[in-house]
């Protein structure tokens, strides 16, 4: 009798010994985290941005941390720059910086004060698409759309490189942009017709 009563008792104390134990974890883990967080995360600095996108200036308040495709979609309201991968693999973000190709999910919103920024609301002129964009639709260039505006993007720069010389060539110069869909013959066509002209 005395054997059950102290295998009971054994038990409640080795319980509630696991119960306490497991009450303070999430103390411990989260004063961990913190003290993680604290040392290698740099502490929050607001800039006041003087940017150029699409030809047009603004100044904004912005958390050094922030980059341009953050800046562009949720301080600007300019959604047609996608976020896709979030870590420059996918090509949705690009954007034109003083005319060149670049990631902006890559770029910092600190980095580009006096630079020129063209997204895809900056190529078309008022109601009048830009040569690509009217490319990509006579071409089916595009499927769901969300990779679209990254593509064309990149395809007006692959156009303005130089890099148009064969499929093989624009497939290359191409290749930092992915299109889920499949939808890379009718990318080519689109780039030789812009190409051609």
């Amino acid at each position: 009798m005395s054997n059950i009563h102290n295998l009971n008792r054994r038990s409640f104390l080795k319980t509630t010994g696991l119960l306490a134990a497991f009450a303070a974890i999430p103390t411990s883990v989260k004063a961990f985290y913190n003290d993680v967080k604290t040392f290698f995360v740099p502490a929050k600095k607001v800039l006041k941005l003087k940017v150029s996108i699409n030809k047009k200036a603004y100044e904004i308040d912005s958390d050094s941390r922030t980059t341009l495709l953050d800046l562009l979609r949720e301080n600007l309201d300019l959604t047609g720059t996608k976020k896709g991968c979030d870590h420059g693999q996918c090509g949705a973000c690009t954007v034109h910086i003083d005319g060149e190709r670049a990631l902006s999910c890559l770029t910092l919103a600190a980095m580009i004060p006096g630079k020129e920024v063209t997204t895809i609301e900056g190529l078309a002129n008022g109601d009048k698409l830009h040569p690509m964009q009217e490319a990509f639709i006579e071409c089916d260039g595009f499927q769901c759309g969300y990779c679209t505006p990254g593509q064309i993007m990149s395809a007006v720069a692959c156009v303005k490189e130089g890099h148009t010389g064969s499929v093989a060539e624009i497939k290359e110069f191409m290749s930092g942009n992915l299109c889920r869909c499949g939808a890379y013959n009718g990318i080519v066509q689109s780039i030789q017709k812009v190409a051609a002209k």
